[in-house]
């Protein structure tokens, strides 16, 4: 019997997977559900031999089972019958009706290891996940003394993919060879950046990879206990990795895993902030030193990484993974990078590659431009705290420090898409009305000098003057001579501000929400402009 493959993923059954799962059953068709390919606005889609149909909605299902029952090859050019022909999505560009999902060029143009299982693979089942290469980094790893492990992660390049980009092999060596009988994995998946979902999307749909990268970091520093923090907002990647767990544990044992949900608070990305959440206590950042590594969970020496850091792990302990990984990326970014394309893109979701790419590809080749269909104004990476980049620096390459040196952030790779109609001078704003309601309000840089930012960018955006002034009808400024000395004088109150938050703040935090501010500012000086 033929099956028909359609996605589980959270994204998927919000576009209404689900119901189109029914409908073929219904008709009397196998189902199977598998994880998402990463072509999110395909959602709902439907995978039969190889042949995608995509969206697709319950009213659809009848004409595609039709289609396929006329024996023909739809993805062959001179078998297209005219049903295909008229297919409304085609002539529109957006859709897939019948092609060979694996050359699509959004899927053919990736090089994928981290997703490399993504729409091919039941999540829950152990037999699809040996039959792709499971466990076979750990089976390996556990064969090598836990340094030589460490030096192949060193070997490979690979750096956190959770925002810093610091080299994850000189962090297991430091949790190595910290001294105490007991240490502890911590994995962050927090993910609350605006416009990421990978993390959510791994767990959703390759849980098992996960675990096996938290088995083989757990041999390489000596940890016997791992845990997992997920953000509450998360209930389906929740149910799955702990389904998973109890699935995988003859395989990772000794080892122990267990499943922490957050409630909700960003800083809470933040590790230190996490580990306190974990203890119980308030999501409060933690003053360093001493670093989580030497002094972490519980007082006992820890290992922090984030999803993508830890799933990248079982390809790199594979046979010759580490060196080939290493091959790939830009300067010292090594690997691949899962890219996350949102917010007012034709085509978003997920796109693996090697560091290097540049946004004009990303933005232009890969995501088909804006939805609106209007130009690009700004791109934001990074998430919230990242810088917004403008279009004369689209051909940067996708690289850790060529994005410092721009001052801006790779972070964990989200990609957000504005177009010409957005308000930069709203977007700064927003930047520190975001960080004063998500400060933990421990350190005065981030919990005071958020509010006065808020009040600064409505100062300038008003001309120097109040915005009280404006809003309550108060006497105003009208010499333009003092109102233009005024506004010099709060633009250097921000400057000055901005310094602060960024090299007082405790965490990230307070320390990046300058990035925002500053690149609207330096790139569009006119949506601050008076009378706005």
């Amino acid at each position: 019997m033929i099956t028909v493959r359609i996605s589980d993923d959270a994204l998927a059954l919000a576009c209404g997977a689900n119901a189109v799962a029914a409908e073929f059953k219904r008709l009397g068709w196998q189902v199977q559900r598998v994880s998402s390919c990463g072509m999110h606005w395909l959602e709902p889609l439907v995978e039969i031999d190889g042949l995608g149909f995509g969206p697709v909605t319950p009213a659809d299902v009848a004409s595609i089972i039709l289609h396929l029952r006329e024996g023909r090859d739809p993805s062959a050019p001179d078998q297209r019958d005219e049903a295909h022909s008229m297919d409304p999505r085609l002539h529109g560009g957006d859709g897939i009706w019948g092609e060979r999902i694996e050359r699509h060029p959004f899927i053919a143009g990736q090089q994928r290891l981290t997703f490399a299982r993504a729409g091919r693979t039941r999540p829950l089942n152990l037999e699809d996940y040996a039959a792709t290469g499971g466990w076979a980094g750990l089976n390996r790893a556990r064969a090598m003394s836990p340094a030589d492990v460490i030096a192949e992660v060193l070997e490979s390049g690979l750096r956190g993919r959770g925002g810093a980009g610091f080299p994850a092999g000189i962090k297991w060596r430091t949790v190595a060879e910290a001294a105490g009988e007991r240490k502890y994995i911590v994995c962050n998946a927090d993910e609350g950046d605006s416009g990421t979902f990978a993390d959510r999307m791994l767990m959703e749909g390759d849980p098992f990879q996960l675990i096996e990268g938290m088995a083989i970091a757990a041999h390489a520093v000596g940890a016997g206990q791992g845990y997992i923090y997920v953000r509450s907002e998360y209930p389906h990647a929740i149910a799955k990795l702990n389904a998973a767990i109890a699935l995988a544990e003859p395989h990772i044992a000794p080892f122990a895993l267990e499943v922490r949900v957050g409630a909700g608070a960003y800083v809470c990305g933040e590790e230190t902030s996490l580990l306190n959440s974990i203890e119980g206590k308030r999501g409060e950042v933690r003053a360093k030193p001493p670093l989580p590594a030497l002094e972490g969970l519980f007082g006992r020496p820890t290992l922090v990484n984030n999803v993508l850091t830890l799933a990248a792990v079982p390809h790199i302990l594979s046979e010759g993974g580490a060196s080939l990984y290493a091959q790939l990326g830009h300067g010292r970014s090594r690997g691949t990078k899962p890219i996350q394309l949102a917010g007012n893109i034709r085509h978003g979701g997920i796109y693996e590659t090697a560091f290097g790419i540049t946004l004009h590809e990303l933005i232009n080749d890969i995501g088909g431009g804006t939805a609106s269909g209007r130009p690009v104004k700004a791109v934001q990476v990074g998430g919230p705290l990242g810088a917004y980049i403008h279009t004369d620096q689209f051909h940067l390459p996708f690289d850790y420090e060529a994005y410092a040196a721009n001052d801006a952030l790779i972070g964990h790779g989200g990609v957000v898409v504005f177009d010409d109609s957005a308000d930069m001078g709203a977007l700064a704003r927003f930047a520190f009305q975001f960080c004063a309601a998500e400060s933990c309000g421990k350190c005065t840089p981030c919990r005071i000098g958020s509010t006065r930012g808020v009040e600064l960018v409505d100062r300038i955006r008003a001309g120097g003057t109040r915005a009280a002034d404006r809003v309550e009808g108060l006497p105003q400024m009208h010499n333009a001579a003092k109102t233009g000395r005024s506004r010099e004088e709060a633009l250097q109150l921000l400057e000055d501000l901005c310094d602060t938050m960024q090299h007082a703040s405790l965490c990230a935090l307070g320390g990046f929400t300058p990035y925002p501010v500053r690149s609207a500012l330096k790139y569009w000086p006119e949506d601050f402009a008076d009378g706005l």
